[in-house]
Formats: structure tokens, C-alpha cells, sequence
């Protein structure tokens, strides 16, 4: 079997996973189930953005993050602060001590709206801010790390201090972020009643076209030469930097990419749920964020989608007909689906069609042993490298 033809078969199963993954998203879904299972499956959705994330972060980049609910819960709340301000108008709070402010803040005995809430009265700042405050923090704290080499386990440790620091200060500012109940009571966008039967479908659609755009920008980056750059860095990172390439700011890159994508998620899953709360951003949110790529397999963007609702759907059946044992349940399921599949899903999917392959192909003549295994790393111009000439 020739080269061409073995890339036309994988594009061909590749076509034909999100092909699947698109019909039961908006086709079987939608028909089979009632209006509140298909907001529970848009609620799964809006983690699924975390997941494509870490296949991108964890699985090609080699970077692995316990904190994503950090970017999941800044996103969310950035998107909650707007719509619980155009519920907090002066007619609809008549009854507080202080008209016009969030329930909450005049439950604490604030008299004045905070400056820095003032601008997510405005729809666009706050889309804005969706991404750009969690993009910021990632930033920060990516660029400090990275550019001292900090990597491997202790970075996963750094990101799960940070999101245990943002989870204590969520809840302790109790008077500005809402405390361990959050911002909830959420109700309108822009007039729009976001929690009516129409507007949960209409809701649901949206967070399905936003996450098919989500894996096509993924794949496209996964493509190009800045993913061969990503898998040559996770499995050769000595030998890119030795190449010329900065391979801090390509983990930045990636790091603020997963961020984006998980506030996303969170923005998207405020506005199905209707509420967001400190129980998002901590360290055992983060962790299960892990188990969703994990599950559907740390390589593939689509199986990390099939491994989130799989796991939430099992998180949802197993709490509803064992309450008392879900928790064994789930820890079963984990474990099992981990060390049977360490590949996930998306691992035993590819094995499958390998044998396929095989048994449906003649036989080929072995191909000579290579001395690495890691993609070709491409030589960056001598032009403006420090110690090289052309």
C-alpha cells in the first residue's frame, strides 16, 4: 500500500469520526431526547471545550495542567457578572437596602456597585473578558514557569495551588463574587429569556457549531507546523531548543490556547446552567477535566468529546439509580477504562481499524528502522537565531 493511499484512509476515518460525532450531536440527540436531558447533554458540551483543550496541552503539547477549572470558572464568571447585572436593575431589586447592586453584595451590606464590575454591564467587554482575563492569568503564570524550565510535576502542582488559591479567595470576597453560593439567579441576556424550552435548544446548538469550531481550529493547528513543533517539543524538547527554537513561548502558547478554550466552556455552561459557582475552579473539578481527555483519549479531539459525555453520563445514571454507591461506580469505571484502554477510546478505535487495515491490505515489506521515533523537528532559518549563521 502506498503512502498516498494509507493518508487517504486516515483522512477517510478521521472524516468519518466527526462525522458520527456530528450526526449524534445534531441529529440523534436532539430527536431522542426531552428538552432538560438535551440541556444536561449541553451542560457535558461546555466541559468537552477543557478536554479538546488538554488534547491539545497535554496530549501534543506534553504539558499536563490540574487547574483548568481555573480558565473554566473565570470564563464563567465573567459571563455570570454581565447577566447577573442586567437582572439586578434598579425595578427588579426595589425591595434591597441598595437598589441596582447584585442580591448578594446587599445581603453584605455593600452600598455601591465595585468599580471593576461596572464594565460587564456591557455584553461585548464581557464577551472580551470570557477570554481575555483568563488568557491573562494563564500567561502569567505560564511565562514565570516556563522560562525557568519548570515543567513535569511540578508545574501540575503549581496549577492546582492556583486553583485552590482562587477557589479560597472566591469564597472568602463573599460581598463581590457571591461566596461558596456564587452569582446565581441568572435569567436574561439582553432581554433574551435564557430559561425557557426554546432557549436551552437554541443554547444547545450554539455550544455544538462553537465546539465543532473549536476541533476544526484544533486540528488546523494540529496540522500545521506548529503542531509537528508541539509533538517534536513533548517528545525531544532538548533537541528542538538545541534546533533554535524558544520552546518556552510554544508552551505558553499552548497553555493560554487550553485557557481560552476551557473559558469558553465556562461561559457557555453559565448561560445553559444558569449559575457559577467556586465548586468549578477548585482542584477535584480540575482533576476530573483530566479524566474527561484521559477517558476518550489524550491524542484525539473527538474521543476527548466522547470521553466527557461518557463520563458525565455515567456520573449522572450512577448518582440517579445508586445514590449510595456512585462514587465506587465511577472510581470503577475510571480505573477499569484506564487500564484496559491506556490509550482511551480514541486508542481502542485506532486499533480496531489497524487490524482492519491489515487484514483488509496486502502484506508490506517492514520499513527500516529509524533512530528516533519523534517527528522531524524543522530547521528554523539560520536569520535570527542567536549562534547561528547562515
Amino acid at each position: 500500500m502506498s503512502p498516498s493511499s494509507s493518508t487517504a484512509r486516515l483522512l477517510r476515518g478521521e472524516f468519518a469520526g466527526y462525522l458520527v460525532l456530528a450526526v449524534a450531536l445534531l441529529v440523534v440527540m436532539p430527536l431522542a431526547l426531552d428538552v432538560f436531558r438535551l440541556n444536561l447533554i449541553g451542560k457535558y458540551l461546555s466541559y468537552a471545550f477543557v478536554a479538546i483543550g488538554l488534547v491539545m496541552l497535554w496530549g501534543y503539547g506534553g504539558v499536563l495542567s490540574l487547574g483548568q477549572g481555573v480558565f473554566f470558572g473565570l470564563g464563567g464568571y465573567a459571563m455570570a457578572m454581565f447577566l447577573k447585572l442586567e437582572a439586578s436593575d434598579a425595578k427588579s431589586t426595589a425591595i434591597q437596602s441598595t437598589p441596582g447592586i447584585p442580591d448578594f453584595m446587599d445581603w453584605n451590606q455593600l452600598t455601591a456597585l465595585p468599580w471593576w464590575w461596572e464594565p460587564f454591564r456591557h455584553l461585548p467587554f464581557a464577551l472580551a473578558g470570557v477570554i481575555a482575563i483568563p488568557v491573562a492569568l494563564a500567561f502569567i503564570v505560564s511565562f514565570a514557569m516556563f522560562r525557568r524550565r519548570v515543567g513535569g510535576v511540578y508545574f501540575a502542582i503549581i496549577t492546582q495551588a492556583v486553583a485552590l488559591i482562587l477557589s479560597v479567595l472566591i469564597i472568602g470576597q463573599q460581598g463581590y463574587t457571591g461566596g461558596v453560593n456564587g452569582i446565581t439567579d441568572l435569567k436574561t441576556m439582553l432581554g433574551w429569556d435564557i430559561r425557557s424550552d426554546s432557549a436551552k435548544v437554541i443554547l444547545y446548538f450554539a455550544n455544538v457549531a462553537l465546539l465543532f469550531g473549536a476541533i476544526a481550529m484544533c486540528r488546523g493547528i494540529q496540522r500545521s507546523k506548529l503542531g509537528v513543533l508541539l509533538l517534536a517539543m513533548r517528545d525531544k524538547e532538548d533537541r528542538v531548543r538545541f534546533s533554535g527554537y524558544d520552546v518556552a513561548m510554544f508552551k505558553v502558547f499552548v497553555f493560554c490556547l487550553a485557557a481560552a478554550l476551557s473559558a469558553v466552556g465556562g461561559a457557555l455552561f453559565t448561560l445553559q446552567v444558569g449559575f457559577m459557582s467556586p465548586s468549578f475552579v477548585g482542584i477535584v473539578p480540575s482533576i476530573e477535566m483530566v479524566i474527561f481527555a484521559a477517558v476518550g483519549g489524550r491524542m484525539s479531539l473527538v474521543g476527548a468529546v466522547w470521553g466527557t459525555l461518557l463520563v458525565n453520563f455515567g456520573k449522572t445514571y450512577f448518582s440517579e439509580s445508586f445514590p449510595d454507591l456512585w462514587l465506587f461506580l465511577m472510581a470503577a469505571l475510571f480505573i477499569g477504562v484506564v487500564v484496559a484502554f491506556p490509550d482511551g477510546l480514541a486508542g481502542l478505535y485506532s486499533k480496531y481499524m489497524s487490524r482492519r487495515r491489515a487484514i483488509g491490505s496486502p502484506s508490506e515489506p517492514a520499513a527500516p528502522a529509524t533512530e528516533a521515533t519523534s517527528p522531524a523537528v524543522p530547521t528554523p532559518p539560520a536569520e535570527g537565531i542567536p549562534g547561528r549563521t547562515a
